[in-house]
Parts: C-alpha cells; sequence; structure tokens
C-alpha cells in the first residue's frame, strides 16, 4: 500500500529529512519509512500507521504540540496517560482519549464545547447517565438521547423544538402517554402517535388535518367510527374506510407497502 502525495513535509510546512532523527534507528530495521509511515509527516494516515507499527512510542507523543499526532497517539498509548487529553484544545483528542476511558471519568464531556464530541459521548455512556442532555442546544444531540435514553424520562422531551426528536419520542414513550402528543404541530410526529395508539383511541385523529394520519386512523379504527371516513376528502381515506365498511369485519385493513 502507498500513499498518493508525493512529498515528506511535516506538520509546520517544512521538509522531513530521516538524518538525525530520533527514530533513525527504528528507520534502518524498518521499523518506519519515508513517505508511508511517520510520525513527523502531515498527513494523518502516515502518522495513524507509524503508530500501529509502534504503539509502544504513543505515550511519547500524547504531548506533541501537532494536533494530529496526539490524537492518533491516543488511539495508542497506556491508559494512564490519557486523562488529562480530555482537557486537549482539540475536539478530536479530547474524543479519542474518552472512547477508551472509563465511562465514569468521561461524564464531564457531557457539556463539552463542540458537538461532535457531545453527539459521540451520547452515543457510548450508559443511558442512566443521559439525563443532563436532554435540553442539550444541538438537535442532534437531543436526537441520540432521544433514541437511548430509558422510556420512562421522555416525558420531558415531548416538548422538543425539534420534530425529529419528537418523532423518536413519539415511537418510544409508554403508550399510556400517546394522547400527550395527539396535538403535536407536526403531522410526521402525529402519524407516528397514529400507528401506536390503541383502536379505540383514534377517534381523537380522525378529523386530523393530514390525510396519512387520517388514513391510518382509516385502517384500524373501529367499523362503527367508519362513516365519517367514508366521506373524507381524500380518495385513499375514502377508499380504505369504504372497503373496511364493506368486508364489516372490524378487521384492520393491509396498507400497501
Amino acid at each position: 500500500m502507498t500513499d498518493d502525495i508525493d512529498e515528506a513535509i511535516d506538520w509546520q510546512g517544512n521538509e522531513i529529512s530521516c538524518a538525525g532523527c530520533a527514530h533513525e534507528a527504528l528507520g534502518a530495521s524498518g521499523g518506519c519509512r519515508l513517505k508511508h509511515a511517520c510520525v513527523h509527516d502531515r498527513y494523518a494516515r502516515r502518522i495513524d500507521r507509524f503508530f500501529n507499527w509502534n504503539s509502544a512510542l504513543a505515550n511519547d507523543y500524547v504531548k506533541h504540540p501537532h494536533f494530529e499526532v496526539r490524537a492518533i497517539a491516543a488511539k495508542h498509548a497506556s491508559l494512564f496517560h490519557l486523562p488529562p487529553l480530555l482537557d486537549d484544545p482539540e475536539e478530536t483528542v479530547r474524543w479519542n482519549a474518552a472512547r477508551r476511558l472509563p465511562k465514569r471519568l468521561v461524564l464531564r464531556l457531557r457539556n463539552d464545547p463542540h458537538r461532535e464530541v457531545r453527539i459521540r459521548i451520547a452515543t457510548v455512556i450508559d443511558p442512566e447517565d443521559l439525563l443532563p442532555m436532554m435540553m442539550d442546544e444541538d438537535y442532534y444531540v437531543r436526537l441520540v438521547v432521544a433514541r437511548r435514553i430509558v422510556p420512562s424520562v421522555l416525558g420531558r422531551m415531548m416538548g422538543d423544538p425539534e420534530a425529529e426528536v419528537r418523532r423518536v419520542v413519539a415511537r418510544r414513550i409508554p403508550s399510556d402517554w400517546l394522547l400527550g402528543m395527539v396535538s403535536d404541530p407536526d403531522a410526521r410526529v402525529r402519524l407516528e402517535i397514529a400507528e401506536r395508539l390503541s383502536s379505540d383511541l383514534l377517534t381523537v385523529l380522525r378529523n386530523d388535518l393530514d390525510w396519512r394520519v387520517r388514513y391510518e386512523v382509516a385502517s384500524r379504527i373501529a367499523v362503527s367510527e367508519l362513516p365519517l371516513l367514508a366521506d373524507d376528502e381524500d380518495p385513499l381515506v375514502q377508499e380504505m374506510a369504504r372497503n373496511r365498511l364493506q368486508n364489516r369485519s372490524g378487521l384492520p385493513m393491509e396498507k400497501p407497502a
């Protein structure tokens, strides 16, 4: 495997020379190679390859001035060298340290200034530790939280400002909370609710403004409640309601895939 870039330049823009390098002997034995596996190179792939070949040297580079070197060294260094990197000015370094440390040590990164770090932290910490992140300023952080946190506390997110977050909440909240979201301003959220409501509760959505919600209602609501939907303004809702009235089985109708 070779690199496409035919140059050996360090992170400060200087040409790299093996002569006088601290790892000159290592290079002579094949432990590193210019333009391919070099800790001084500015290209992350070559730095990564150097540490893949020489992981025992990673501890010596966790304080290197170039963030790419620190970040990649954090993937290989001893765990005892990683806690200080949680305060590194670069988010990539903080995350690479956090992903290897015990979860109890990385909880403070729930308030990290960089959204990518908070997103990643939200994906790895235990669900019971996600509570402080439910009100995160970034919608995607909250989306991850809504997917992972225990359903019994999702009531606090039923009014989230982002519809995609509320859709996840609607899929996961306990069924006896569903009626609390039937007036959601987003039709996609109401559709999630309609798909989970029991047939005897679907009457609350029979006059929904969105045809998709009414179609879901028409496919499962009690037959006795269908006449109004049989005259619905939407032809698909009409068809579903009339077909069910005709067969009078009371069974839900299979919806098209």
